[in-house]
């Protein structure tokens, strides 16, 4: 069989120029106005660059950005759970006209990324968004906080890309395009693949979701989020080195494969989920695995909102359906790892496995329990805590549902 359509059901869209095209484009992005991007517009750039975020050509304008916050519809109508837009200041804004070329750079480094034609300027609800894609204008919440920080003015355009933001210097074959990812999908002869996303080392709880996903599917894409996470997360390098020897160590040859993505993590919860599906569609992936509190963060969401918001899209909506699979954990009763629908033992049973937890224990240097973790992560996170000066410690508050 063959692998799911890429998203619009056109064929990928990358948007990165190659060869002296790439090279040309470059050097006329010197003479060009410069608007600097944050680090979640650089992911969202590298995305639409590498085809991950087909078929969009560019930023939204004010219509698609209106469509996707009430309906998760563009103005044509193709199905997108959250807004790619692109803002800038209201003086910087002010400085350019629609029909301007710019030249976005990397806001840290100055780096040329991408060039733009200004299609559009506008100014948006910040809280009408945040209402919308988060469902909460609190601040606290590192997605929200992300977009009242924003500035005020959007710009709206097509893109051409000229950089993958040095994520395949960095991580090496880890960094993967959908258009490789769907190549090596079909040399293993695979057209059933499940992505399990993940922004945390993969867990006891993270392997038994893959092995079952592995019972019903050719195989598993375990897809780290390479981009920027709230404070006292792990670091990507750290993170995907610790999957390395858990797939090295505890699965069958060729029923894994493990890459990374280049966006930042938006902590949006179902919507979030929804966006993880589509761009995992253009990676070849026919399931998403969905897990309890799925791109969650704190009580924001209710630990299945992730499982609810899949069957209140049209069933059209998108090829790739997810997985749902129930709260999982370690019984001491059975003996082994459980979920809610497979044992029926009590709480006091039970040892419930999450990623905050797990940072909690490693960041104050605490025992954690053997049916935790296996050794050989435990071991990398344990040397990458103990390496962690007093003032780079970020304590971590349980809350929510990783509480239990």
């Amino acid at each position: 069989m063959p692998l799911v359509d890429a998203h619009g059901g056109a064929g990928l869209k990358p948007l990165l120029l190659e060869g002296e095209t790439l090279q040309a484009e470059i050097a006329r992005a010197r003479s060009l106005p410069r608007v600097p991007v944050t680090s979640r517009e650089r992911g969202d750039l590298i995305m639409l660059g590498i085809g991950g975020f087909t078929p969009l050509t560019g930023f939204m304008g004010h219509a698609d950005w209106r469509g996707v916050c009430d309906d998760m519809r563009t103005a044509s109508g193709l199905f997108w759970p959250i807004p790619i837009t692109l803002s800038a200041s209201q003086e910087r804004a002010a400085s350019l006209r629609e029909g301007d070329e710019v030249a976005l750079v990397d806001g840290e480094g100055g780096a040329p990324l991408a060039t733009m034609r200004i299609e559009e300027k506008y100014r948006i609800d910040k809280a009408h968004e945040c209402r919308s894609v988060f469902r909460t204008t609190d601040p606290e919440h590192p997605g929200v906080k992300m977009v009242l920080e924003q500035g005020e003015v959007n710009l709206a355009g097509p893109v051409k890309v000229l950089s993958t933001g040095g994520f395949p210097e960095k991580y090496g074959a880890l960094f993967m395009t959908p258009a490789q990812t769907r190549a090596l999908f079909e040399s293993y002869g695979w057209s059933k693949i499940a992505a399990f996303q993940t922004r945390n080392p993969m867990h006891r709880s993270h392997e038994y979701l893959a092995k079952v996903a592995i019972e019903v599917c050719d195989g598993v894409l375990v897809h780290s989020l390479l981009g920027a996470l709230k404070p006292g997360d792990i670091p990507a390098e750290v993170r995907t080195e610790a999957i390395r020897v858990l797939i090295e160590n505890y699965f069958v040859a060729r029923t894994v494969v493990q890459a990374g993505y280049p966006l930042d993590m938006r902590y949006a919860g179902p919507r979030e989920a929804l966006l993880h599906a589509l761009f995992r569609q253009n990676y070849g992936c026919s399931h998403l695995i969905v897990g309890r509190d799925h791109a969650g963060v704190g009580s924001y969401y209710g630990p299945f909102d992730a499982h609810k918001i899949f069957d209140e899209i049209p069933r059209d909506a998108l090829q790739t359906q997810p997985l749902k699979i129930d709260w999982t954990f370690w019984c001491y009763r059975c003996g082994g790892m459980a979920s809610g629908r497979t044992c029926p033992h009590e709480d006091k049973d039970r040892l419930l496995v999450s990623g905050t937890k797990l940072r909690k224990w490693l960041s104050e240097g605490a025992e954690v329990p053997a049916e935790f973790s296996r050794p050989e992560v435990l071991a990398i996170l344990r040397r990458y805590y103990e390496g962690l000066a007093a003032h780079e410690r970020v304590e971590v508050k349980l809350s929510g549902h990783s509480a239990r």
